[in-house]
């Protein structure tokens, strides 16, 4: 397994749509450790790990790479495809027009994600989560390590 991951990617984990891309990289990735997860909401995560508010981090999907820098959006996508080795299916959306039509699509989905998804969204203080916050505690932390 290599030791050294490319991208980790902070996801929700109560939406059904992110879970299933995550479980699809996961398949792509096949144990080589080039792509970790970190589950957003789960009650254990702590988004000041990361410099980040949680209701910035619940707006839009982001990664973090091995040198700390913060991506997010559709980014995130090309490199976790890159990392498992279907970068030449997002390499399009490098192209500038493409880049822009795949940047508006992936914010209207993100702007309206938990709705679609049959979820609402609640914010306390600086902490957000779905309105139907998971009942039992779900995947460890970072589930590939830290």
């Amino acid at each position: 397994m290599n030791s050294q991951w490319e991208i980790k990617v902070l996801y929700d984990g109560d939406c059904p749509l992110c879970s299933r891309e995550i479980r699809f990289l996961e398949r792509c990735d096949r144990g080589r450790g080039r792509i970790r997860f970190e589950d957003i909401a789960d009650p254990r995560f702590d988004p000041a790990v990361y410099g980040v508010e949680a209701g910035r981090l619940m707006a839009r999907i982001h990664a973090v790479l091995p040198d700390g820098t913060l991506v997010e959006g559709v980014e995130v996508f090309r490199r976790a495809y890159a990392a498992v080795g279907l970068g030449w299916l997002v390499a399009p959306t490098r192209w500038w027009g493409l880049r822009r039509l795949a940047d508006r699509a992936y914010r209207v989905f993100a702007n309206n994600r938990l709705r679609w998804t049959g979820r609402g969204f609640e914010c306390e203080a600086d902490l957000c989560r779905p309105a139907t916050a998971r009942a039992s505690v779900g995947p460890e932390r970072d589930r590939l390590g830290s």
